[in-house]
């Protein structure tokens, strides 16, 4: 390995390693309380070096934000293996709310907070965001190819099914469930009102 090889690797690694920090940090401790600062003294460097890799903490999120889509794009691929794409769609929703479920934090920072969209500049595409909405849009125009849904709009429609699934499984990690006295109703709400969605989803 030559001399440049070396050193972009060692830029790579220190790049990761920045990035695994602030991950376990805002994990532990929540995106807002932790800062550069914070990271810099985790890594044993001055916040000067994290500014070398990362112009400032929204970029940081950023990064963390667009691993968080990789990640739920694997998981969110893995349904391709089911044969009928409505079914397939409903296997999609359930995996959607396993990865909110699995990652609150990763979850909250993809969907929630505006930190990491105020990073991309004015016009700037959300390429994550719309490679991960396109396999779902990718869905409903094979149901259409076999006859659901005809007359709809696949884009729109689609949004219909995100923000639906979006809202069940975000008032649940956001502790909004706790409208419901039933704890038992409660302990349910989200696989329920997903079933109600698929019904309705049917009959269109």
């Amino acid at each position: 390995m030559g001399i440049a090889e070396r050193k972009q690797r060692e830029k790579e690694d220190m790049r990761q390693l920045i990035l695994d920090t602030a991950k376990r940090l805002f994990t532990e401790r929540g995106y807002e309380s932790v800062s550069i600062r914070n990271i810099a003294e985790v890594i044993e460097y001055s916040p000067a070096t994290i500014y070398l890799y990362y112009k400032d903490k929204n970029e940081l999120l950023h990064s963390l934000h667009l691993e968080g889509f990789r990640l739920m794009l694997s998981q969110m691929q893995g349904v391709a293996q089911v044969e009928d794409p409505f079914e397939r769609l409903a296997a999609l929703s359930e995996v959607y709310i396993r990865f909110a479920r699995e990652n609150p934090e990763l979850y909250d920072l993809m969907f929630i907070m505006t930190a990491p969209m105020d990073y991309l500049s004015d016009g700037e595409k959300w390429g994550m965001g719309e490679e991960t909405f396109g396999f779902l849009v990718s869905i409903i125009a094979a149901c259409q190819q076999q006859g659901r849904f005809q007359g709809k709009d696949a884009f729109q429609l689609a949004f219909y099914c995100w923000s639906t699934v979006h809202g069940l499984v975000s008032l649940e990690i956001r502790q909004r469930t706790r409208v419901c006295k039933d704890d038992v109703l409660r302990g349910c709400l989200v696989e329920e009102g997903l079933k109600y969605f698929i019904e309705a989803m049917r009959k269109l």
